[in-house]
């Protein structure tokens, strides 16, 4: 799950940014609107997490254009959390919105909550090939076994059991479950591939494709 912070307030930013990091979100980093707008350009967000107070670009008016485009759900982030602006945020477009200071709880529960909004509706636990993933407890098993994962092994893992068996592309997994310091020509994915193959353990469940990617075995 693929998650844009904009805030200029750096200790701050690199706060969020690790929690999430912690929850199996990857998380790029803007500090003022017009550095958002041209990421957004690029990248294919889940979610934008946004400062409302922002240099250069105004969050309002990152805000604006992010609805209008459509391509990502938005988070709103601001120092006041009066009716008024919350209301005034919602009609800029924003899908939610957050007072600070927040319950870092909260927030990582109302970014999930938005990332269900943004792609096709999937359970909360993932079960297939006697592999079960719980995404809201970030546990993982096989038949019964608790597998201890990375958070790339469980966000990779994720995206292959969501697939239900359908191959899934190097360039999708990098883009989901890393973020934009990835070199696209990294062999991050394989060596992921490697570790989580070997915990899940035998009988073999991820099937390499050549030039097309990787699927779990039903």
């Amino acid at each position: 799950m693929r998650v844009l912070l904009v805030e200029d307030e750096q200790p701050l930013a690199g706060y969020i940014a690790a929690g999430l990091r912690k929850h199996g979100f990857a998380v790029d980093l803007a500090a003022d609107g017009r550095t958002a707008l041209d990421k957004c350009d690029i990248t294919p967000y889940d979610v934008v997490v946004l400062d409302r107070d922002l240099p250069v670009v105004h969050g309002d008016t990152v805000c604006r254009r992010l609805a209008e485009q459509g391509a990502s759900r938005v988070l709103m982030l601001t120092a006041s959390d009066a009716v008024e602006d919350r209301v005034g945020g919602l009609m800029l477009g924003a899908d939610d919105y957050l007072g600070k200071p927040f319950a870092f709880s909260e927030l990582v529960a109302r970014v999930h909550a938005l990332v269900r909004r943004s792609t096709p509706a999937r359970p909360p636990v993932l079960r297939f090939a006697g592999v079960t993933l719980d995404q809201p407890r970030r546990t993982a098993e096989r038949d019964g076994r608790l597998l201890h994962l990375t958070p790339k092994e469980f966000g990779l893992l994720e995206q292959l059991l969501a697939a239900g068996g359908d191959v899934v592309s190097a360039e999708t997994l990098l883009d989901k479950v890393w973020d934009e310091h990835a070199d696209p020509f990294t062999n991050a994915i394989r060596i992921t591939v490697g570790t989580l193959r070997r915990k899940l353990g035998e009988p073999p469940l991820i099937e390499t494709v050549t030039s097309a990617g990787y699927r779990i075995a039903g």
